[in-house]
């Protein structure tokens, strides 16, 4: 439990888009059963604290959510409307690293300050982005904006921890991208780590396997202890693509059943994900 002073935040998880024809093949290193199907959720987040809210990811845009085959359910700046969070005011974006399913809705933050690994901007206008099979998972117009940010000084490249608000902590695990980072947030039920893509399913931290786009598949699985240290329990450890944060946790609000889930708070059920 945390000091009852001290900054809480609220935290939303977004499932904005939903690929369905994924199998576990796709998804895992060396899988046992690689033709089953397993479905691949995506999410975004935001922390809402007293008097300010602090956008994880932006989510993905249209197109290119249909060009890499996936079904958007809705517009995850639509969904932050909804939650009563004006994306036009939010001051402060985190960006767990660059792959096109985080970066596409950068301009729909207009005053925002983005915050992101100097380790994953390196790599993403470094000599590996020659090579097909690491620069699969980004967009050269998101990058190329990314740079136009920094430039103008609105991105904050930060080295392998960071505070970025009272509560708010970011940590390098590497492994999925270069500059793969967490999210550590102080709520009311102690501190959740909002894994990003350092973990895709419960399913990989409990089995200890690797996903399957993947920089190192050392750092990705040496991140699992990482994660574990900075969470308060494995019940306060939220992944970025199962389908089981939304069954797991309570619904922000009733009319949003199935679109955006309250992971500050307890989750109703613990099943675990490897039995799937």
């Amino acid at each position: 439990m945390t000091d009852d002073s001290a900054m809480t935040y609220e935290i939303h998880a977004i499932r904005y888009a939903v690929n369905e024809t994924r199998t576990r093949g796709q998804n895992f290193i060396l899988e046992a059963r690689p033709d089953e199907p397993l479905t691949l959720d995506f999410y975004s987040w935001v922390l809402i604290g007293e008097d300010s809210a602090i956008v994880v990811d932006t989510g993905m845009n249209p197109d290119k959510a249909r060009r890499h085959g996936h079904t958007m359910l809705t517009s995850p700046v639509d969904a932050l409307r909804a939650l009563g969070v004006d994306p036009e005011r939010v001051e402060t974006v985190i960006l767990t690293h660059a792959h096109y399913d985080h970066l596409g809705h950068l301009d729909a933050f207009p005053a925002a300050h983005f915050h992101m690994q100097a380790e994953e901007m390196a790599f993403v206008t470094g000599p590996f982005m020659g090579r097909p099979w690491f620069r699969r998972a980004y967009e050269v117009d998101e990058i190329t904006r990314l740079v136009e940010l920094l430039h103008a000084g609105r991105l904050a490249l930060h080295g392998r921890e960071a505070e970025i608000a009272d509560g708010v902590t970011v940590h390098w695990v590497g492994g999925h991208a270069q500059g793969q980072e967490v999210v550590r947030v102080r709520t009311a039920r102690g501190f959740v780590v909002l894994a990003s893509d350092a973990l895709h399913y419960y399913e990989e931290y409990e089995r200890g396997v690797p996903f399957a786009v993947v920089v190192s598949s050392a750092d990705m699985i040496a991140g699992h202890e990482t994660i574990r240290a900075l969470a308060d329990s494995d019940d306060h450890v939220v992944p970025a693509h199962d389908p089981l944060v939304v069954t797991r946790y309570p619904a922000s609000r009733p009319d949003l059943d199935g679109t955006a889930v309250r992971v500050d708070l307890a989750p109703k059920c613990t099943t675990g994900g490897g039995a799937r």
